[in-house]
């Protein structure tokens, strides 16, 4: 089709493009791009789709100016400019979309041709939503992607195919019977496999059958088989020793979608792994443990590579996968002779692995459910190199008690396992315990360490953890202290014995008085925690005040955290807290906000009355217009809380946060605390419950929960509790990666003893 430049650049002149938004603010420079993208220079021409997809397809998401976009994007294809990027383009949009509901009076989808109407899309509904006219701009150009689906380029058909599959129920009596017939003719593999995925979306139940033929012998082509594979798992047909011997006989998989536009499914194994589990029933689950453990001792390294990531997902959604799957990942860490393996902490990660799987990594993840794999770990870690350092990183979690002499012998070669042992990621794990090996190991590296090392944070963290066992320490801490006066201070504190204290104390005392005032916080901290001495602290803590606390919300935050520390002692500081509160009716962000919030709560403890920070709290609970509140919030009810009764009007703006179940735990707690009679405890103790089995703040709900008390909720209530410690499906299910089986084991056993406890209870009291 011949394309009217002219008329093209006066169309896209005519939409007031400045008045529409995508993710960067305004969309006036889509026109220029759109300009450029339909224009004969190929590089502005791929500059300018790299700009598209990051201003009206950003991430996935959608807005006002992409719908506007559509109809020029589809004459750009239409006259077979860039036809297939154009039309990928456009579906992604129509995947970003919804569909618009049946009473908003769909239409029949518009003929393509060279010019839209002159509205361009502007008779959309007032109010309709960015996403549902994205959707629905996209469905009036299906004429256009489903004539595509006969062009003479695969790539083009393959596009359409793909883009057609994301226009959801709005588009599917159009698209269904089109991507039928294609789907009756079409040779190429790569285009069958994308016609097919995309009628399983439009048309689960209809597809059903030809995703189970599509399966096939051996013979068939493996593109078309593992797009079938995909689609029975979403459609929700059962998995069958067809669909398992298909799945084996096709690894590696991943090679097998690398040229697909599907990038939902773009990982299969991992794909099958968490459709299967999230079914949530038994059948389903032995399937995808079976399926991974012979996908693990697959000789080919690629396929291990691809299942031990698919694995580590399956030990994050399942509580039952460790137990099943240490003996698989195992062999799979002997058949890679101890290989490095993959970061297993992200998907994109494991494809840089190579021929080898990361297995022996991965059987850290499994915690104590990995000590069929003690022997292996510990032969390995006794080696040299990254491989030795992978297996200590492991043995750290696996056997604690057998990995801390094997650490201790070699500290400074083994920067994994020191970590991990230290606490792992920002001390979400827990630290190795004491042994006596591994401190005279880490006393050494504190001798050896210059100033500015990167391990000082590690070995804090883990002497921190020792307590006083980390006593002998203390003489290396105390020679460091000069070139680490704002890390130390604490641990010289938490480690120290009685008869050490008078030492440290002297110590910590010179420093708060004849340090830069930068540097002399943490010891007068540390000397008020250890002494009860609150003179250097209060002296500080006034000049910081008067200093404006340091120039920022953080360490005025933290000056205020400090004063509360002291209670009544501060009271010369009550002045200058009050002074340096925000206006209540200030537009304040996130760490102002914080800082306010500390100051009340300073100000409750040291004055005894509450009269000041009710007025301060309620302003924060109130504004909920913000972004990113979650955990001030939760900081403020926290300090509500506090208030005990005093804090009785503070019930409204608590109870309006009962309707964000991340909020639910924190509010809950602030209302038993300050108005128990106000607290409707059934209601609480399901919103609770809703907010744990949602996986929103599921721990804090359950602590909240055995708060209220464990025989104070109803059957029902408990029945549910029970469940979430039961459950295969875990309930922590967001976090670091590696952290989140800890978490959710140690949830786990939380539920547990609260149930067990209260059922003692009972056959104690009918006893």
């Amino acid at each position: 089709m011949d394309f009217d430049h002219a008329l093209f650049h006066a169309d896209l002149d005519a939409l007031p493009w400045a008045s529409y938004g995508h993710a960067y603010g305004s969309a006036e420079d889509v026109p220029g791009c759109l300009r450029a993208l339909a224009g004969d220079d190929d590089a502005a021409a791929d500059e300018a789709q790299s700009e598209l997809y990051g201003s009206i397809l950003h991430q996935g998401s959608v807005y006002e100016a992409s719908a506007k976009a559509v109809p020029f994007l589809a004459r750009i294809a239409a006259a077979d400019i860039r036809t297939a990027d154009v039309l990928l383009l456009i579906g992604g949009i129509a995947e970003g979309g919804e569909d618009p509901s049946p009473e908003a009076g769909d239409g029949p989808p518009a003929e393509a041709g060279d010019r839209p109407p002159a509205e361009a899309g502007d008779g959309l509904p007032a109010r309709e939503s960015d996403e549902v006219a994205c959707r629905r701009a996209v469905v009036a150009q299906l004429p256009l992607l489903l004539g595509a689906l006969d062009h003479q380029d695969r790539a083009v058909r393959q596009a359409a195919a793909w883009a057609a599959g994301w226009t959801g129920a709005a588009g599917a009596a159009a698209a269904v019977p089109a991507l039928r017939d294609r789907a009756a003719v079409e040779a190429d593999p790569l285009v069958r496999a994308e016609l097919l995925s995309a009628l399983a979306q439009l048309d689960p139940e209809g597809t059903a059958r030809a995703a189970t033929e599509a399966i096939g012998p051996d013979g068939s082509a493996p593109e078309l088989r593992i797009a079938a594979l995909l689609a029975s798992a979403d459609i929700g047909l059962p998995w069958t020793p067809a669909h398992h011997e298909a799945a084996l006989a096709l690894l590696p998989l991943d090679r097998l979608v690398a040229d697909r536009f599907d990038h939902v499914r773009n990982e299969p194994l991992h794909h099958l792994t968490v459709t299967l589990l999230l079914r949530d029933a038994d059948p389903d689950r032995e399937a995808v443990f079976a399926l991974l453990d012979g996908a693990l001792r697959r000789p080919d390294p690629e396929a291990r590579t691809e299942a031990v990531w698919a694995a580590l997902t399956a030990c994050e959604l399942s509580r039952g996968a460790p137990a099943r799957l240490v003996g698989a990942l195992t062999a799979a860490a002997e058949a890679d002779g101890g290989g490095a393996g993959a970061d297993s902490g992200s998907g994109a990660g494991h494809a840089a692995s190579g021929d080898v799987s990361g297995a022996l990594s991965a059987l850290g993840r499994l915690g104590a459910y990995g000590e069929p794999a003690a022997e292996l770990l510990a032969t390995r870690a006794a080696g040299e190199g990254d491989v030795a350092d992978r297996a200590l990183e492991a043995l750290v979690t696996v056997d604690p008690v057998r990995a801390a002499p094997l650490l201790a012998r070699d500290l400074e070669n083994r920067p994994r396992a020191f970590a991990a042992a230290c606490g792992g990621p920002v001390g979400s794990l827990r630290p190795l315990p004491y042994d006596p090996a591994l401190l005279a190991a880490v006393r050494r590296r504190l001798g050896a360490m210059g100033p500015g090392s990167m391990a000082l944070p590690r070995l804090a963290a883990l002497l921190l953890s020792w307590g006083p066992d980390a006593g002998p320490a203390v003489p290396e801490l105390l020679a460091a202290l000069p070139a680490y006066p704002r890390q130390l201070p604490k641990v010289l504190a938490a480690v120290c014995r009685p008869e050490q204290r008078g030492e440290v104390a002297e110590a910590l005392r010179s420093l708060a008085r004849t340090a830069p005032a930068d540097d002399r916080f943490e010891a007068a901290r540390a000397l008020h925690q250890l002494t009860r001495d609150h003179r250097p602290l209060l002296s500080l803590l006034a000049e910081r005040l008067a200093a404006g606390a340091g120039g920022g919300d953080g360490a005025l935050q933290e000056t205020a955290t400090a004063a509360a520390a002291l209670g009544p002692a501060a009271a010369p500081l009550v002045p200058a807290l009050r002074a340096a509160l925000n206006a209540p009716d200030a537009d304040r962000n996130n760490p102002q906000m914080d800082a306010d919030i500390a100051i009340a709560v300073a100000l409750h403890r040291i004055t005894g009355e509450a009269a000041e920070a009710v007025p301060v709290l309620a302003g924060v609970l109130g504004d909920g217009d913000g972004l990113w509140r979650r955990w001030t919030f939760v900081r403020a009810a926290e300090a509500a809380a506090g208030l005990g009764p005093a804090g009785r009007p503070l019930v409204p703006v608590l109870k309006a946060l009962l309707t964000d179940p991340e909020q639910v735990p924190s509010a809950v707690l602030a209302l038993r605390a300050v108005a128990p009679d106000a607290l409707d405890t059934d209601r609480s103790a399901g919103l609770l419950l809703d907010a744990a089995e949602a996986g929103a703040a599921p721990a804090e709900a359950v602590e909240a929960l055995v708060a209220l008390g464990v025989d104070m909720l109803s059957d029902e209530h408990r029945d549910r509790l029970t469940e979430l410690g039961e459950r295969d499906l875990r309930v922590v299910r967001f976090g670091l990666s590696g952290t989140i089986e800890a978490a959710d084991d140690r949830l786990r056993a939380r539920i547990r003893t609260a149930v067990v406890g209260r059922a003692r209870t009972a056959v104690v009291s009918r006893g």
